[in-house]
């Protein structure tokens, strides 16, 4: 796999300085509105050349500059920029505003958000490690989905896999729609809907009295004397990441709420033109995981049982 120019390694830990100049001077040219084909021909006469030797085309520098890894960020399972921990070539308010710059954010044209993922990260996982599988695009600037590695400020997984998601996704559709064409799955949808959607409700609740609990623990370390400072901080931590595990996990199945409920004469149409968040929500009514594994040979573009290990929810009849 091709690395990403401005960086040694797979990583995007280790930056190849001669590079990053061009990429910090490029950064700076599209910031101050000058035209891909404009900066292009301006790093073919610095001697700025690609990862494969060759003159900067217009397309590559689009994609170089689109890659959240020069600003030591990544796009999370929702598509937001977070921190990796990992160097950053240019700030990443820079690279905010290059972002906000492409065609599809700008409020005059009415291009479909191409940076949309299917897979959310509590869904998606990586078959080798465990880790959850992030959307990650490629260095040609395609979709694709990724273990991301983990870094000392960045827990993670092993970074070893990674899945274009057009065939991700298309194999994934294939095999929800089969499963939901089936008379004894279909009949079970609605019920199976509202089951997920309390388990989301109570989930909130638990959030809610968590930090019900925090709050009184601060008036408590306030007034007495008797809660040390360190069992404070311990007890706090503990329920802060209580209440961000059970708002995450809430946020993850409330995604149900956009699955059709009514019998869909046409699932292959549907699914066409349906929105990604009810495609979503499908996902993770009828799968409880979706693990991934590495491709059989370099460069493979075969999707099969081989590399995605599908779990299907088991529901309960009598409850559902």
């Amino acid at each position: 796999m091709a690395r990403l120019y401005g960086f040694e390694d797979a990583a995007h830990r280790r930056v190849i300085e001669k590079e990053a100049v061009g990429i910090r001077g490029a950064a700076s040219r599209r910031l101050a509105q000058q035209s891909y084909a404009a900066i292009s021909a301006w790093m073919k006469v610095e001697g700025y050349l690609s990862t494969r030797g060759k003159e900067m085309r217009p397309d590559v520098v689009a994609n170089i500059l689109d890659h959240p890894a020069i600003a030591g960020l990544e796009e999370d399972e929702n598509g937001q920029l977070v921190p990796t921990g990992g160097p950053a070539i240019i700030p990443p308010d820079d690279f905010i505003a290059i972002r906000a710059m492409r065609p599809s954010n700008k409020s005059d044209t009415q291009r479909a958000d191409q940076r949309e993922y299917l897979v959310p990260g509590l869904l998606g996982g990586c078959g080798l490690c465990g880790g959850s599988l992030g959307s990650s695009p490629s260095n040609s600037g395609s979709r694709g989905y990724r273990c991301s590695p983990s870094t000392a400020q960045h827990s993670g997984g092993c970074g070893r896999v990674r899945i274009n998601a057009d065939l991700f996704e298309k194999y994934l559709a294939e095999h929800v729609l089969a499963e939901l064409a089936k008379p004894e799955v279909s009949s079970l949808i609605s019920r199976a809907r509202e089951q997920v959607l309390a388990e989301a409700a109570a989930l909130r609740k638990r959030a809610e009295a968590d930090r019900r609990r925090q709050t009184q623990l601060g008036d408590d370390f306030a007034k007495s004397r008797d809660l040390s400072l360190k069992a404070f901080k311990a007890a706090d931590k503990t329920l802060t990441e209580q209440i961000r595990e059970s708002s995450t996990r809430a946020r993850f199945l409330e995604q149900v709420k956009s699955v059709p409920v009514g019998n869909v004469t046409d699932l292959i149409r549907w699914w066409t033109h349906a929105p990604m968040t009810a495609q979503r929500g499908v996902l993770i009514l009828l799968l409880e995981r979706v693990d991934v594994y590495p491709a059989a040979s370099r460069g493979s573009r075969t999707v099969d049982s081989e590399r995605v290990a599908l779990t299907w929810r088991k529901w309960n009849t009598t409850e559902v």
